[in-house]
Parts: structure tokens; sequence; C-alpha cells
């Protein structure tokens, strides 16, 4: 059986083969978000399925596709989905994507997704610039063995979402004239929404959006020592603040209101993420 590592080269030279030297940049696009695919110079488009040890995506709203391309004047690679926990894949497996295009060569991580408000003032379709985060997944992705040459056994985690690259996306989203608040995200593992008591619970615990990804992909990010921001883009009101019972469908149509915000405040940083990056 293959070890991590022989994965992670396996993938890393077909990835190489494709595209030439990987972007610094990479920016993952959730659940009903890949409509800032429509403003890249694609150089490349690689199914997922394509790439070795990469498993197929099954939720409605993620396409599973990588795109190497320019933004502007910034090469990036983004990925048109993402795995979930709750698809029935192990973390390792979930996390495998983000770590392939780490050690592929890239240094900075833009995560998106969509997320349920704990607050009454956080109503769809508001963008949140993740400050923390509270994992209640269960799980982590770096149980087990540890591979030394990419991370350390222990991982400090006291600074996990980059506040130079936070500050960036403040300033621009004020520029911009773009609503974009601070807050804690809350993961979970899913597929099932939350119960009213859970939210309140989660809104003592310090919770200000909820969501089903994102935390793994931070985790294993960090353990390689890469940079990494996060926006959210509120998608429901959790259940218990707002009056209508939670849907998917809700999720993808509220998330596309929130695409052209996100497109212009992902369009005005990146230059900035990239000069830091580079």
């Amino acid at each position: 059986m293959k070890t991590l590592l022989q994965r992670l080269e396996e993938g890393k030279a077909q990835l190489l083969r494709k595209c030439g030297a990987f972007p610094n940049i990479v920016i993952v696009l959730g659940s009903g978000l890949s409509g800032l695919n429509e403003d890249l110079e694609v150089e490349a488009e690689i199914p997922f399925h394509e790439l070795p040890n990469v498993q197929k995506l099954t939720v409605e709203g993620h396409v599973g596709r990588l795109v190497i391309g320019r933004l502007g004047n910034t090469r990036v690679a983004c990925m048109l989905g993402r795995l979930h926990y709750y698809e029935g894949y192990s973390m390792e497996e979930v996390v495998f994507p983000v770590r392939l295009l780490a050690h592929a060569g890239a240094s900075c991580f833009l995560l998106t997704n969509a997320s349920g408000g704990l607050h009454a003032h956080l109503q769809p379709p508001e963008l949140v610039l993740i400050k923390d985060h509270i994992n209640l997944m269960g799980t982590n992705p770096l149980i087990g063995k540890n591979e030394e040459a990419l991370g350390p056994r222990f991982p400090d985690m006291s600074c996990v979402y980059d506040p130079i690259f936070n500050r960036l996306f403040l300033e621009s989203a004020k520029r911009l004239g773009i609503s974009l608040k601070e807050g804690v995200y809350l993961a979970l593992h899913g597929p099932t929404y939350e119960t009213p008591s859970e939210i309140k619970m989660y809104r003592l615990l310090g919770g200000d959006i909820v969501g089903m990804s994102t935390v793994p992909e931070v985790i294993v990010l960090r353990h390689m020592s890469k940079r990494v921001v996060a926006l959210s883009c509120v998608t429901n009101s959790a259940a218990g603040v707002g009056e209508k019972p939670l849907v998917h469908a809700e999720v993808l149509e509220n998330a596309k209101k929130s695409q052209r915000s996100l497109s212009m405040l992902i369009r005005e940083t990146v230059p900035h993420l990239e000069k830091i990056c580079g």
C-alpha cells in the first residue's frame, strides 16, 4: 500500500505535467460559489477524477474540477468544489486535494464556503471573514501516523487564519463598499442541519456561523505551514434564527446572490496576496 507521501508525489508529478509550474495561490470555491471561474483566463482544466487518489464529489453545487488560469494578472488555481466527511470519505480522503495542491507548490490558500448564520444580524447573503474556528466534527485529519516531511506531530493552531491576509480583505471590502463582517466558524460533520437547541448551544460556545467543511482543510494546511484566509457566505439563517425550514436549494440560491460581491472582493485582494506569497 502506498504511503501518503508516495500518493502526494504521484499526484504532484501528474499535476506538473498538465500545468507546468504550479501557482502560488489556490482558491477553493464551496457550495454554489463557482462563479469566479467565469473571470479566469483559463490555461488548463483538470477534472478531479483524473487526479490520482482524489475521490469523486457527490454533492450538488460542487463541480469537481481544478482550473489553472489568470485572475487579472495573477496566476491562480481554483478548486471548484470540495469533498466532505459526510459523503462517507475518510478524513484523509477529504483533505487529500488541498494537501496535494500544497505539495505541488502552492503557498497561499483562500478558502470559501456556505454557512448558516447563528445570529439575527447575519442574514443571507452576508459575507463573513473567518477569524477563528471551533472544530466540533468529532475528529481531526491529523489523527494517525504523522508524516514529519509534511509538518510536526503537534502543530500550533493559535493563529490559524493569517492576520495580514485578513487585514487585506477588510481593506478591500472597505474600498469596494462591500459589507464584510468577521466571525468564528463552527464546524460540524453533518449532513443534517442543526436543531434549534443545538444552535443555542453553539452561540454560547462563541460561534457566529456554522458549516460542514473547511476546518479539516485548514488544519492540514497549517500543519504544512501554508498561509490561509477564509471567506464564508451566509446562505441561510440557522434553525431557530429564521422561520423557514432549511433546504440545500436555498443554500445554492443564496450563494448565487453573493457571487458578484465575493468575486469583486477576491479579484481586488488577490494581487495583494500575490505580492506576499510570490
